[in-house]
């Protein structure tokens, strides 16, 4: 079976989230794209393929492009090694990044090389040096704003570990040589299926009410079960579970999420392992698995 019979392998989700900002920064990137030299796509590393913005080419042409995984000090690098391939495979340049301890001279560097040669043309013309013009797009929360917050070496964006943080197009001068577009995070207008709606909730791209929080755990579990079990025995002491609401009951009461009369509190068992997947407390893992196993 080849990677695109692979694709449609998932069941069709009925779960659909769509903000209307979305729809407006999507005709807002498409007013201002003849201006754009190249696209940094921002991705999750922990979710290379549920992160990457399912109709993007419609909007960036064939502008230049530098597909930038993020958050790789959490991911799995076996497996997000494979979707590295992938993209490389489709042509697309690929930079990894831990966005607090990473340098970040090689996402400025790379981008300059891809540019060379059309500013030589435009030396060659008589025509004069400009700054290259980036737009920068991706999903919420996936650290757009931390990115140019680096690029730019101070704060000129707000961030947070949440997403709707940024609310509109912005220019971000970088440096004399470089600035940039940064736009509110796109999601795609419907999810082709389940799994990806519950990998972007259980790395909070999407807002807790669009999924029921106890559904995103129950999946969030009931994954490293199976993919990475020595997790759950590191963090939560669990080796083996008969269902879901007895892993529940064992994280609550060695967690010390427990209410009058020493029974579990629930939410506060959701709230341990939403926010240690979000802090990144729990690590070292992808989400997408190489077109789910």
């Amino acid at each position: 079976m080849n990677n695109q019979d692979n694709e449609k392998v998932f069941q069709k989700s009925q779960i659909n989230w769509y903000p209307g900002h979305m729809a407006k920064t999507k005709r807002l990137i498409n007013e201002n794209i003849n201006r754009i030299d190249v696209v940094y796509e921002v991705i999750d590393a922990r979710i290379p393929y549920s992160s990457k913005i399912k109709d993007i080419d419609e909007y960036i042409k064939n502008k230049k492009r530098i597909l930038i995984m993020t958050k790789y000090d959490l991911c799995d690098k076996i497996e997000t090694g494979k979707w590295i391939n992938y993209y490389e495979e489709k042509g697309y340049t690929v930079i990894t990044l831990d966005l607090i301890h990473d340098k970040i001279n090689k996402v400025i560097n790379i981008t300059k090389d891809l540019m060379e040669e059309s500013f030589n043309k435009r030396l060659d013309k008589g025509l004069s040096k400009r700054k290259i013009r980036v737009l920068v797009v991706g999903i919420p929360n996936v650290g757009k704003s931390t990115l140019i917050n680096r690029l730019v070496n101070k704060k000129v964006v707000n961030t947070g570990n949440k997403p709707g943080v940024t609310k509109q197009l912005n220019w971000i001068r970088v440096d004399n040589e470089l600035e940039l577009l940064d736009s509110p995070g796109i999601l795609w207008p419907k999810f082709d299926n389940d799994t990806i709606a519950f990998n972007l909730a259980s790395t909070t791209a999407i807002k807790e009410e669009v999924l029921p929080i106890d559904r995103v755990v129950f999946y969030i579990i009931d994954f490293l079960k199976k993919y990475y079990p020595n997790y759950l025995k590191e963090r939560y002491n669990i080796d083996e579970y008969e269902d879901i609401v007895d892993a529940l009951d064992m994280i609550g009461k060695r967690r010390g999420c427990l209410i009058k009369g020493g029974e579990v509190d629930y939410d506060k068992v959701y709230s341990v392992v939403i926010n240690d997947i979000k802090d990144g407390l729990i690590k070292n893992i992808t989400f997408d698995r190489w077109f789910y196993e």
